[in-house]
């Protein structure tokens, strides 16, 4: 699981070189993005991050869990990819995985799963790790715009806030997961809940009150000096969300909004027990191809 930017609060090490400095990012531009430039933009910036973020958020997704939200709801827990009994044999392509702790663990439930993302410093971890833990899962570099598999691939696909929130056809990204997966199979994504776009990103009392509008599209951006983009996130609407969903041909048969659990009292970016107790933060879309 990876948390958009936008969103998440960093605790480094002021000895080290963050992923703005290395990009030369010097500012922030709210303007449209291509495909072709955000997607330059995410690979760079996740390839940058992708140490940082391991060393601050790896205790947090674990090294072979499913971890669906900040909210901490697990696919242990939760069987929205199906009941367990439906995990084994099955053909699981993981989108935008990043370190790929999603496919391992479902790897260890027995399923064939696939791990791909388009960041190669995010791939190196998910190496990394699937020796450290002895659980090896095949790595796949690649956009979620163009999927390299023949039609009909796989049983299941998931992302946990992988790829959907950073590329700028959501619609292709749900056009080529239908294509890649077989009639009745499952593709259920998370993403931060449309409506923390309103909000900043403080996860405290300043995070309660709205700063801009919901139906405003335009992407987030950090520039460089230039006016390149260095790293962006997109914003679609629930009824956007849906829409692609439906144009693609997929059968939309839940949203899940995790509720904050009791007693949990982790901060992670701009997820808070605060926030949680009041607005959803994370959506879950759970569709099938028909």
């Amino acid at each position: 699981m990876r948390v958009p930017h936008r969103q998440r609060a960093s605790h480094r090490d002021d000895t080290t070189v963050s992923a703005e400095e290395e990009l030369g990012t010097t500012g922030v531009a709210r303007r449209t993005v291509g495909a072709a430039e955000s997607q330059r933009a995410s690979r760079a910036w996740w390839d940058a991050d992708a140490d940082d973020y391991l060393a601050e958020h790896g205790s947090d997704i674990g090294d072979a869990d499913f971890i669906w939200s900040p909210e901490g709801l697990r696919e242990a827990d939760a069987h929205l990819l199906g009941d367990p009994a439906d995990l084994r044999g099955a053909r699981v392509l993981e989108v935008g995985c990043g370190s790929a702790p999603c496919a391992r663990w479902l790897a260890t439930q027995g399923a064939r799963p696939v791990a791909l993302d388009l960041s190669r410093g995010m791939l190196r971890h998910a190496a990394a790790l699937g020796v450290s833990t002895g659980v090896t899962v095949p790595l796949v570099e690649a956009g979620a715009e163009r999927l390299p598999f023949a039609d009909s691939s796989f049983d299941l696909a998931c992302s946990a806030f992988g790829a959907v929130p950073f590329v700028a056809e959501p619609r292709q990204v749900m056009r080529e997961v239908a294509r890649v997966l077989r009639p009745g199979g499952r593709w259920v994504f998370a993403v931060n809940h449309p409506m923390r776009w309103m909000f900043s990103d403080d996860p405290g009392p300043g995070g309660l009150t709205v700063t801009q509008s919901y139906f405003d599209r335009t992407p987030y951006v950090e520039v460089d000096e230039s006016g390149a983009a260095t790293y962006v996130e997109h914003h679609r609407t629930l009824g956007d969300r849906v829409r692609d969903v439906v144009a693609a041909g997929l059968v939309l048969t839940d949203i899940v909004e995790p509720e904050w659990p009791e007693g949990r009292e982790t901060v992670w970016g701009q997820w808070s027990p605060l926030r949680g107790a009041l607005f959803p933060g994370t959506a879950i879309f759970c569709t099938r191809r028909p």
